[in-house]
């Protein structure tokens, strides 16, 4: 089984978490339930048409518009379900081990030819051949693969998904410029283990409804103002202002999924889980990242272990265990990390039995982070001082994650406002936690 080391109890939660006043409401379960149209937490699937062991998927190319966290409003380009509106990014495609893939695009765009790539996929077929590179009548190339031609063309692409894994898809036409749209998605192929494994690997399973994702991207709004007006856009002047997880920025990273003042914006970024001793299954999440440099994501007080890249999991030619802890993750241009994680209260700390052993600073001397419940102890909640409110539910913590590229942390010069999210404990169960 994969090792993982010791992790100590994180208190200390109004330190970090004091960072994040930006936001209210933002906690799962703060929208009524007839609201939440998604599973509030964690990954949403599409899964497409299923017949027999062959599903289909059917794109469409569509233009929308996303909130970043300063007000502003960026003009996207992005592939939706048909008959859905659009969104960013673009649905997550989920399939098994062994099912034909087939994927239907069809390009409502106007003015630009487009294409899917589908990198880590084998024996991909376009309009049943195989994919080929175009090249234009001077032989220069100008797609990576077969195209929907502007203003209705259609293509259709099918590949046998021949191992599990955590895979991008994206458009294989001008990338610097299409892939910078919006014209990404990540695709997950899960083993014929079963669903709540990363592999065909006993010690790659992890927890029921605790799988997550973070998809890295950016975007330059110089770029996309120019695309929206039909003006050229100087690569050579390319420089993102804005850093997104799973198309949000902070604070709009940690509400639920399918929030509904981000109608096109439907995937968070939160991830809860319960402690999880030794012994117990791990949670999982899955980093994708499709912008142009590393982005070295770290999960404060919870180092990860690496178990799988790019669709590969981290074993020897005899199949022993080469997973790795990480402190940040160090995601690559066009990676893809599979990373299991655990937490638990190692010092196994009581307010009665083992106090944390410090003297805890008066209150007058503390600034309290809005989701501070009163008290150090997981599952406790206590009194707060006048005047300060709480969006604490049942003495929960919270650990925030983020890119360690600290100049990214913004939007546009907002500070705190990029891709940034929580880890979120419930205290063990039974809890009356929302």
């Amino acid at each position: 089984m994969h090792a993982q080391r010791s992790k100590g109890m994180r208190w200390g939660v109004a330190g970090h978490v004091g960072l994040a006043l930006l936001s209210i409401t933002l906690l799962t379960g703060s929208r009524p339930a007839s609201a939440q149209a998604l599973s509030p937490i964690g990954i949403v699937c599409t899964d497409g048409d299923l017949v027999g062991t062959s599903r289909t998927f059917t794109l469409v190319t569509k233009t929308g518009y996303v909130t970043a966290p300063d007000s502003n409003v960026l003009f996207m380009w992005g592939f939706s379900e048909a008959g859905k509106p659009f969104q960013h990014p673009s649905p997550v495609l989920c399939a098994n081990e062994g099912e034909t893939v087939t994927v239907i695009l069809n390009n409502a765009l106007g003015g630009d030819d487009v294409s899917i790539v589908f990198p880590g996929q084998e024996g991909v077929l376009a309009n049943g051949v195989p994919a080929q590179p175009q090249f234009d009548g001077s032989g220069a190339l100008v797609s990576l693969t077969d195209m929907a031609v502007r203003g209705g063309g259609s293509v259709t692409y099918s590949f046998t998904a021949t191992r599990p894994g955590t895979f991008l898809y994206e458009s294989g036409t001008d990338p610097d410029k299409q892939v910078r749209m919006g014209l990404f998605g990540a695709l997950l192929v899960r083993p014929t283990s079963g669903a709540d494994f990363a592999f065909n690997r006993a010690d790659s399973r992890f927890g029921a409804g605790e799988e997550f994702m973070v998809l890295l991207s950016e975007v330059d709004p110089y770029q996309h103002q120019a695309v929206e007006s039909g003006t050229p856009f100087d690569m050579n002047s390319y420089r993102p202002r804005y850093w997104f997880v799973n198309g949000r920025g902070f604070p709009d990273s940690i509400a639920d999924n399918g929030a509904t003042w981000l109608q096109s914006q439907p995937y968070g970024a939160l991830a809860r889980i319960h402690p999880k001793p030794p012994g117990t299954l791990p949670g999982m999440i899955r980093y994708l990242n499709v912008g142009t440099e590393d982005f070295p994501f770290h999960p404060h007080g919870n180092n990860g272990l690496v178990i799988g890249r790019d669709g590969h999991p981290l074993e020897g030619p005899g199949r022993e265990d080469l997973s790795f802890e990480k402190f940040a993750v160090n995601i690559g241009p066009g990676q893809t990390w599979d990373v299991v994680f655990r937490w638990w209260d190692a010092e196994g700390y009581s307010p009665v039995s083992n106090p944390v052993p410090i003297t805890e600073p008066n209150l007058t001397n503390l600034t309290l982070g809005m989701f501070y419940g009163g008290s150090p102890y997981l599952g406790t909640m206590e009194p707060m001082p006048p005047g300060v409110q709480t969006l604490n539910q049942c003495g929960e913590y919270y650990i925030i994650s983020h890119n360690h590229a600290l100049h990214q942390l913004t939007a546009w010069g907002v500070v705190m406002a990029g891709p940034i999210t929580y880890l979120r404990i419930d205290p063990p169960l039974p809890n009356n936690c929302q």
